[in-house]
Protein backbone atom coordinates (compact mmCIF):
# COMPACT_ATOMS: atom_id res chain seq x y z
CA UNK A 1 0.00 0.00 0.00
CA UNK A 2 1.17 3.79 -1.23
CA UNK A 3 0.11 6.16 1.07
CA UNK A 4 1.10 9.89 -0.05
CA UNK A 5 0.46 13.39 1.12
CA UNK A 6 -0.70 15.86 -0.74
CA UNK A 7 -0.24 19.97 0.00
CA UNK A 8 -2.33 22.58 -1.99
CA UNK A 9 -1.58 26.28 -0.55
CA UNK A 10 -0.99 28.26 -3.90
CA UNK A 11 -4.17 30.27 -3.24
CA UNK A 12 -5.79 31.24 -0.14
CA UNK A 13 -7.30 27.59 -0.03
CA UNK A 14 -5.35 25.30 2.68
CA UNK A 15 -5.85 21.93 1.32
CA UNK A 16 -4.05 18.65 2.54
CA UNK A 17 -5.21 15.03 1.45
CA UNK A 18 -3.89 11.72 1.89
CA UNK A 19 -3.86 8.76 -0.42
CA UNK A 20 -4.04 5.04 -0.47
CA UNK A 21 -2.71 4.01 -4.25
CA UNK A 22 -4.78 6.04 -6.64
CA UNK A 23 -8.02 6.23 -3.75
CA UNK A 24 -8.88 9.23 -1.45
CA UNK A 25 -8.32 8.72 2.07
CA UNK A 26 -9.58 11.94 3.87
CA UNK A 27 -8.75 15.98 2.81
CA UNK A 28 -8.80 18.77 5.14
CA UNK A 29 -9.24 21.88 3.62
CA UNK A 30 -10.07 25.86 4.63
CA UNK A 31 -10.39 28.50 2.43
CA UNK A 32 -10.45 31.60 4.99
CA UNK A 33 -10.46 35.45 4.20
CA UNK A 34 -7.01 35.64 5.12
CA UNK A 35 -3.75 33.57 4.12
CA UNK A 36 -3.33 31.45 7.56
CA UNK A 37 -1.24 28.80 6.07
CA UNK A 38 1.52 29.47 8.61
CA UNK A 39 -0.62 28.39 11.48
CA UNK A 40 -2.87 25.89 9.76
CA UNK A 41 -1.01 23.94 7.22
CA UNK A 42 1.04 21.71 9.82
CA UNK A 43 -2.07 21.22 11.88
CA UNK A 44 -4.33 19.88 8.63
CA UNK A 45 -1.38 17.30 8.10
CA UNK A 46 -1.43 16.37 11.26
CA UNK A 47 -4.99 15.57 11.28
CA UNK A 48 -5.23 13.90 8.24
CA UNK A 49 -2.63 11.80 9.58
CA UNK A 50 -4.50 10.59 12.50
CA UNK A 51 -7.89 10.63 10.54
CA UNK A 52 -6.33 8.60 7.68
CA UNK A 53 -5.00 5.92 10.96
CA UNK A 54 -1.84 6.06 9.71
CA UNK A 55 1.54 7.52 10.93
CA UNK A 56 4.20 10.00 8.87
CA UNK A 57 6.99 6.53 8.50
CA UNK A 58 4.02 5.25 6.39
CA UNK A 59 4.35 7.48 3.89
CA UNK A 60 5.96 7.01 0.42
CA UNK A 61 5.78 10.31 -0.68
CA UNK A 62 4.92 14.30 -0.86
CA UNK A 63 3.18 15.88 -3.49
CA UNK A 64 2.88 19.48 -3.49
CA UNK A 65 1.13 22.23 -5.90
CA UNK A 66 3.99 24.34 -7.09
CA UNK A 67 2.43 27.60 -8.70
CA UNK A 68 2.29 29.92 -9.69
CA UNK A 69 0.06 31.80 -6.92
CA UNK A 70 0.70 33.44 -3.76
CA UNK A 71 4.72 33.69 -2.80
CA UNK A 72 3.87 33.15 1.04
CA UNK A 73 1.90 30.36 0.39
CA UNK A 74 3.79 28.40 -2.06
CA UNK A 75 6.70 29.10 0.27
CA UNK A 76 4.80 27.79 3.52
CA UNK A 77 3.83 24.77 0.98
CA UNK A 78 7.44 23.85 -0.31
CA UNK A 79 9.00 24.57 2.98
CA UNK A 80 6.95 22.23 4.97
CA UNK A 81 6.87 19.09 1.68
CA UNK A 82 10.39 19.29 1.73
CA UNK A 83 11.28 19.01 5.31
CA UNK A 84 8.62 16.32 5.37
CA UNK A 85 10.39 14.67 2.52
CA UNK A 86 14.13 15.19 4.17
CA UNK A 87 12.99 14.13 7.92
CA UNK A 88 11.42 10.82 6.36
CA UNK A 89 13.71 10.05 3.40
CA UNK A 90 11.10 9.93 0.75
CA UNK A 91 10.56 11.61 -2.69
CA UNK A 92 8.77 14.92 -3.28
CA UNK A 93 6.21 15.16 -6.37
CA UNK A 94 5.25 18.60 -7.98
CA UNK A 95 2.02 19.76 -9.78
CA UNK A 96 1.47 23.16 -11.56
CA UNK A 97 -1.06 25.23 -9.77
CA UNK A 98 -3.09 25.88 -12.71
CA UNK A 99 -3.33 22.29 -13.47
CA UNK A 100 -4.90 21.17 -9.86
CA UNK A 101 -7.11 24.04 -10.73
CA UNK A 102 -8.33 22.43 -14.03
CA UNK A 103 -8.82 19.48 -12.72
CA UNK A 104 -10.65 20.79 -9.05
CA UNK A 105 -13.36 21.92 -12.09
CA UNK A 106 -16.72 19.46 -12.02
CA UNK A 107 -18.83 20.28 -15.16
CA UNK A 108 -18.99 17.56 -17.90
CA UNK A 109 -17.00 19.36 -20.72
CA UNK A 110 -17.34 18.52 -24.62
CA UNK A 111 -14.79 19.61 -27.35
CA UNK A 112 -16.60 22.47 -27.77
CA UNK A 113 -15.29 23.56 -24.21
CA UNK A 114 -12.11 25.08 -23.36
CA UNK A 115 -10.71 25.69 -19.29
CA UNK A 116 -9.07 29.26 -18.75
CA UNK A 117 -7.48 27.89 -15.39
CA UNK A 118 -6.55 31.31 -13.63
CA UNK A 119 -4.97 32.40 -10.54
CA UNK A 120 -5.17 36.34 -9.37
CA UNK A 121 -2.22 38.40 -9.55
CA UNK A 122 -1.63 42.13 -8.78
CA UNK A 123 -3.71 44.37 -10.64
CA UNK A 124 -5.36 43.41 -13.62
CA UNK A 125 -2.89 40.42 -14.34
CA UNK A 126 -3.34 36.70 -14.05
CA UNK A 127 -1.61 33.73 -13.85
CA UNK A 128 -3.54 31.57 -16.38
CA UNK A 129 -3.14 28.50 -18.42
CA UNK A 130 -5.87 27.24 -21.46
CA UNK A 131 -6.88 22.87 -21.34
CA UNK A 132 -8.94 21.57 -23.45
CA UNK A 133 -11.80 19.10 -22.32
CA UNK A 134 -9.97 16.93 -21.38
CA UNK A 135 -7.86 18.32 -19.29
CA UNK A 136 -4.93 18.53 -20.97
CA UNK A 137 -2.81 21.79 -21.57
CA UNK A 138 -2.61 23.97 -24.68
CA UNK A 139 -1.03 26.54 -23.74
CA UNK A 140 2.26 27.58 -21.74
CA UNK A 141 1.69 29.15 -18.14
CA UNK A 142 1.64 32.63 -18.53
CA UNK A 143 1.36 35.92 -16.55
CA UNK A 144 -0.88 37.61 -18.18
CA UNK A 145 -3.50 41.53 -18.07
CA UNK A 146 -7.11 40.80 -18.76
CA UNK A 147 -8.51 43.46 -20.82
CA UNK A 148 -10.58 43.51 -23.55
CA UNK A 149 -8.64 40.97 -26.20
CA UNK A 150 -7.89 39.05 -23.19
CA UNK A 151 -8.21 34.23 -24.92
CA UNK A 152 -9.49 35.66 -28.02
CA UNK A 153 -7.42 32.65 -30.01
CA UNK A 154 -10.25 30.54 -27.92
CA UNK A 155 -13.09 32.44 -28.94
CA UNK A 156 -14.60 30.09 -31.11
CA UNK A 157 -15.08 27.61 -28.28
CA UNK A 158 -17.42 27.97 -24.85
CA UNK A 159 -14.69 28.90 -22.59
CA UNK A 160 -14.91 28.38 -18.74
CA UNK A 161 -13.08 30.90 -16.90
CA UNK A 162 -12.25 29.37 -13.62
CA UNK A 163 -10.60 30.87 -10.56
CA UNK A 164 -10.91 33.55 -7.71
CA UNK A 165 -11.00 36.16 -10.84
CA UNK A 166 -15.10 37.11 -11.70
CA UNK A 167 -14.08 40.64 -10.88
CA UNK A 168 -11.60 40.62 -13.83
CA UNK A 169 -13.89 38.98 -16.16
CA UNK A 170 -16.99 40.77 -15.92
CA UNK A 171 -17.34 43.91 -18.20
CA UNK A 172 -13.83 43.52 -19.18
CA UNK A 173 -13.37 40.81 -22.00
CA UNK A 174 -14.98 41.30 -25.18
CA UNK A 175 -15.91 37.44 -25.94
CA UNK A 176 -19.80 36.38 -25.92
CA UNK A 177 -19.32 32.61 -25.19
CA UNK A 178 -17.74 32.27 -22.07
CA UNK A 179 -18.66 30.80 -18.26
CA UNK A 180 -17.42 31.99 -14.57
CA UNK A 181 -16.64 29.79 -12.23
CA UNK A 182 -14.99 30.98 -8.40
CA UNK A 183 -13.18 28.35 -7.33
CA UNK A 184 -10.10 27.34 -5.56
CA UNK A 185 -7.48 24.71 -6.13
CA UNK A 186 -7.91 21.96 -3.98
CA UNK A 187 -5.17 18.76 -2.76
CA UNK A 188 -8.48 16.45 -3.53
CA UNK A 189 -7.58 16.15 -7.59
CA UNK A 190 -4.09 15.99 -7.42
CA UNK A 191 -4.33 12.35 -6.65
CA UNK A 192 -4.40 10.91 -10.03
CA UNK A 193 -1.86 12.71 -11.77
CA UNK A 194 0.69 12.39 -8.56
CA UNK A 195 0.23 8.29 -8.56
CA UNK A 196 0.92 8.57 -11.99
CA UNK A 197 3.91 10.72 -11.55
CA UNK A 198 5.00 8.62 -8.34
CA UNK A 199 4.85 5.03 -10.62
CA UNK A 200 6.72 6.49 -12.89
CA UNK A 201 9.52 7.83 -10.38
CA UNK A 202 8.68 11.68 -11.70
CA UNK A 203 10.30 12.73 -8.82
CA UNK A 204 11.82 16.61 -8.12
CA UNK A 205 15.40 16.86 -6.44
CA UNK A 206 14.38 17.47 -2.71
CA UNK A 207 17.89 20.01 -2.26
CA UNK A 208 17.10 22.66 -5.62
CA UNK A 209 13.67 22.35 -5.95
CA UNK A 210 11.44 25.44 -5.82
CA UNK A 211 8.23 27.06 -6.26
CA UNK A 212 7.31 28.22 -9.89
CA UNK A 213 6.91 31.62 -8.85
CA UNK A 214 6.54 32.56 -12.75
CA UNK A 215 6.84 36.61 -11.78
CA UNK A 216 10.21 38.05 -9.34
CA UNK A 217 8.43 38.87 -5.61
CA UNK A 218 7.28 42.84 -5.80
CA UNK A 219 7.21 45.02 -2.64
CA UNK A 220 4.71 47.83 -2.92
Amino acid sequence: MTYILHIESATKNCSVAISKDAELICCIEETPEGYEHSEKLSVFIDKAIQQANISYKDLSAVAVSKGPGSYTGLRIGTSTAKGLCYALDIPLISLPTTEVLAKTYSKILSEDDVICSMIDARRMEVYCAFYNHLLQPISDIKAVVVDAHFAQDHAHKHIHFIGDIAQKIEGTIAIKNYSIENLYPSSKPMIKSVWEKFNQQQFEDVAYFEPFYLKEFFTP
